[in-house]
């Protein structure tokens, strides 16, 4: 029987050797173009390993995801993705048909708190998420970002801490002539991504442009100097 569609989605199949903290951000990292995430559960038990749950504010985010990522090779095993069963507990709160099915268990206590705190939070994310630290600038690019004439390679600045090498190939590679991530040692906000040609390069420099990698940071692209 087809699953409904739904806010939240239900991913599989991935790899149970990545740490959990840097699956969430890699996660976030991935889901994150599609639309606000406002939450994303990943356990270590047994039973759940390889497994995670990503929830959207919007039911079109999360179906656009579900399409464009089926198959996604995600630290080198395609991900398996489907609308979860039924809805989140947060996406219950905010549509305040939280405790139907049992409204003895902190009707009272926990949904107005919930509520106040997501409108209080343009992103809001559970509090053991930690893919929102970072030392970034709150940059926005309203104004056209001062840049190099055309290259092959891009130079990205204003990332987040976290930011690794999985994340922006995760980001890239669905551009066409993506070709590698390049990391600078010791510094963590800025990396080099390389392409096959110019106006390559140019496509997904003019598509990631002001990308948030994380909900606080967003990326700054730039050619690189030749």
């Amino acid at each position: 029987m087809d699953i409904r569609p739904n806010h939240t989605i239900y991913i599989n199949n991935m790899n149970d050797k990545v740490n959990k903290d840097e699956l969430k951000r890699s996660l976030y990292a991935l889901f994150s173009q599609f639309g606000q995430i406002v939450d994303i559960v990943a356990m270590k038990t047994a039973k759940m390993r390889g497994q995670a749950f990503v929830v959207f504010r919007e039911l079109a985010a999360s179906t656009n995801a579900l399409r464009q990522l089926q198959g996604f090779p995600f630290y080198n095993k395609p991900m398996r993705i489907q609308y979860a069963k039924t809805d989140s507990e947060v996406i219950a709160k905010m549509r305040g048909t939280y405790g139907d099915k049992d409204k003895k268990k902190d009707k009272k206590k926990k949904g107005p708190e919930v509520l106040t705190s997501l409108a209080k939070k343009p992103a809001p994310v559970s509090p053991q998420t930690p893919y929102l630290s970072g030392t970034c600038s709150l940059w926005e690019p309203l104004f056209s970002v001062p840049d190099n004439p055309p290259n092959y390679i891009l130079f990205l600045s204003n990332l987040p801490e976290e930011t690794n090498e999985m994340m922006l190939s995760m980001l890239f590679n669905q551009f066409p002539g993506f070709k590698e991530v390049r990391l600078v040692p010791g510094k963590h906000d800025i990396a080099f991504v390389e392409f096959e040609g110019e106006a390559l390069a140019g496509v997904a420099k003019d598509a990631l442009q002001g990308f948030r990698i994380t909900a606080t940071c967003a990326m700054k692209i730039t050619y690189a100097k030749k």
